[in-house]
């Protein structure tokens, strides 16, 4: 831990000194909230998000926060190790991989043209509304998505050959976490609760029909996501396993935007992981970088003043805008291109995602050192994005 800024209301634990006003405003906010318990957690990737940081960790009691949850929710990563060698991969096998992920995998908006099988334990709507948009739900899963959704085609330390991707819960997440956020802003009001409106941070009694009904819709959000994610990985797997033979070891899969019941300091609270992964001693966890830079797989420590959490990333420096308006488009793809990785920056408009809109992800590894340790770092050969 880097600091613990003392406020009127919860002190705030922080694992950087790095944080931009608008987020620490943001966790402030949460530091005051009536229904907030310990501490507020902020990460070493933590930025100003919608109501609360992302980067971030929230306890409660008694009831649930949307906009502490997020609105792609179940958002997470996959990773699988394979036993190819990088060095029996060439540059035209590389790229003929990459054209048959995009062939296979719809990215940005785009969904499946035909309905995909859901699992059984999906086959019924959560609520309503996985109900309302249940006709739309068989032609997402297994869809990327855009924004900071991607594929990466890596290698370890010992030049090993991973899949890793970043999906979550598509319209369907953004949907259930606008629905309950209205829900939660409109039962506020009734019940007079404290919570001032400009803070976004209207929360759902746990007990009530609106607070369950969110905790279930929420969870048909996550367990779509998972599913999302191994569908897709399911597809890549198969597609580098044909042309090499290769073999997978299990994947690992962790998400970051989800409340769960847990049990802290002797109380059972419910935590956001906003911008957040689980990091307790069992937990092996996913921590990518930026287009261009490594990524890491983890083990957690389970320190308890994060309330065994870590970042899910680098966080963001610079907005989208900011990047599309100022980075110069020829520097950086000369850049990608002399490390040799087959990069997803082409137009002004792909420097939202460039390397340069993000924190170092070593600085973010060492300022967290007591929340995970490293197992793998991993370094792009090929990046895939909407």
């Amino acid at each position: 831990m880097k600091t613990v800024i003392q406020t009127e209301g919860l002190p705030i634990k922080t694992w950087t000194l790095n944080i931009e006003e608008g987020a620490l405003e943001q966790a402030k906010h949460l530091a005051m909230h009536p229904y907030g318990r310990f501490h507020v957690v902020l990460l070493p990737d933590v930025h100003e998000g919608f109501g609360m940081p992302i980067g971030a960790v929230f306890a409660t009691q008694d009831v649930v926060v949307p906009n502490a949850v997020g609105v792609d929710i179940g958002c997470g990563m996959c990773a699988v190790q394979s036993n190819l060698h990088k060095d029996k991969v060439s540059k035209q096998m590389l790229q003929s991989w990459v054209d048959k992920i995009y062939q296979r995998i719809p990215v940005g908006f785009k969904h499946h043209k035909t309905k995909q099988t859901l699992p059984d334990y999906l086959s019924e709507p959560a609520g309503p509304i996985t109900e309302r948009e249940w006709k739309e739900i068989p032609y997402q899963l297994g869809t990327l998505g855009g924004g900071n959704h991607f594929i990466e085609i890596q290698y370890d330390e010992e030049g090993f050959i991973w899949i890793m991707l970043h999906s979550g819960s598509r319209n369907i997440g953004k949907e259930t976490a606008e629905y309950y956020n209205n829900l939660a802003k409109n039962l506020n009001s009734k019940l007079k609760h404290p919570i001032p409106p400009s803070w976004n941070l209207f929360a759902l009694p746990i007990e009530s029909k609106e607070g369950q009904d969110y905790l279930k819709e929420m969870q048909y959000c996550q367990d779509f996501a998972r599913e999302n994610r191994f569908h897709m990985m399911n597809q890549i797997m198969e597609i580098i396993g044909d042309s090499t033979g290769c073999r997978f070891n299990p994947i690992i899969n962790i998400h970051h935007n989800y409340a769960s019941l847990e049990k802290h300091f002797g109380q059972n609270v419910w935590v956001h992981r906003k911008g957040a992964i689980l990091a307790d001693k069992e937990t092996i966890g996913i921590i990518p970088g930026s287009q261009g830079t490594p990524s890491f797989i983890v083990q957690g420590e389970g320190n308890p003043q994060s309330f065994k959490s870590s970042s899910h990333g680098a966080g963001r420096k610079i907005s989208r805008h900011q990047a599309i308006k100022h980075l110069d488009l020829e520097t950086i793809k000369k850049r990608l291109d002399r490390e040799g990785i087959l990069h997803a920056i082409k137009k002004q408009k792909d420097l939202d995602e460039a390397p340069d809109c993000y924190k170092d992800i070593h600085v973010v590894i060492e300022e967290q050192k007591d929340l995970v340790k490293v197992l793998h770092t991993l370094k792009p050969l090929a990046v895939i994005k909407g």
